[in-house]
């Protein structure tokens, strides 16, 4: 079956499964465990996809091992042994070792051979996936591809973020600063997220990861957009549970993105 409407959906970051080489982080508590996945978003965007019939990719592998939003040469000496850039260039980077809330993670560099099996596993299918997904829907016809890439957000910006201490908005819409799609997508997105109740921010505190970066070219008719979404609306970031207003914000979800849908469609006509 041929592509309908040229849209789909990453979820980089939702993964909850930790590869038996990873032993550091076998044995954590759940609340540092969960710390900065984005817990849920696959439950909250996943549904309504399937019923919009709208591709999305995801992964089962916790971003701590492997951060699907970075790439393999976000590394440094405190993460692979020997690697030039200096340790604590990225500590939270490709293979995290240290939380947000500066809880340390990993214990020691791994080996070359460890962070490339680990790329093996998480980094290339699920990239494998996403040129699919791409290559998709090219293959119907389109001319432009537009894809969102979902993640979740603390409610407040922690010491190491950019807005310590500043409670943020509802939704976060991010562009890697215009380079990575079009405007007339970036303004369906953002007005379709209004539309549906949520207080939009733009490019602040978030510009965009590697996935805008390395997938969006609006030039070549690939437009990516980085939507994050405030954990606080469907989740206690302490417990890191669900709270009363999950079912609540996924159908404000997929009344922006079905609209977001039903607009590119009518474009792609």
């Amino acid at each position: 079956m041929s592509q309908q409407v040229p849209l789909f959906i990453t979820i980089p970051h939702s993964g909850e499964k930790i590869p038996d080489s990873c032993y550091w982080l076998q044995n954590l508590e759940e609340p540092i465990l969960m710390c900065d996945i984005d817990r849920y978003v696959d439950r909250l965007y996943e549904p309504f996809l399937r019923d919009l019939s709208i591709p999305f990719v995801k992964t089962e592998w916790h971003r701590y091992a492997v951060d699907l939003n970075r790439i393999p040469s976000d590394v440094d000496a405190s993460s692979v042994q020997g690697h030039p850039n200096p340790a604590g260039m990225h500590s939270r980077g490709y293979h995290w070792t240290v939380t947000t809330l500066g809880q340390k993670l990993l214990p020691q560099p791994l080996t070359q051979d460890h962070h490339q099996a680990l790329t093996d596993l998480i980094y290339t299918p699920f990239h494998q996936a996403v040129q699919e997904a791409a290559q998709k829907i090219r293959a119907s016809g389109f001319k432009n591809i537009y894809h969102i890439d979902a993640h979740s957000m603390p409610s407040m910006g922690t010491a190491m973020h950019k807005d310590p201490g500043e409670r943020r908005a509802d939704i976060v819409i991010s562009d890697s600063l215009g380079k990575s799609c079009s405007t007339e997508f970036r303004d369906l997105v953002i007005t379709s997220y209004v539309t549906a109740g949520f207080k939009v921010g733009y490019n602040w505190p978030y510009v965009g990861g590697r996935l805008t970066e390395e997938y969006g070219r609006p030039q070549s008719g690939h437009h990516t957009i980085q939507v994050e979404l405030n954990r606080s609306l469907y989740m206690d970031e302490v417990t890191k549970k669900l709270n009363p207003h999950f079912s609540e914000v996924s159908a404000r979800l997929q009344k922006a993105v079905s609209k977001i849908q039903t607009e590119l469609g009518k474009w792609s006509r």
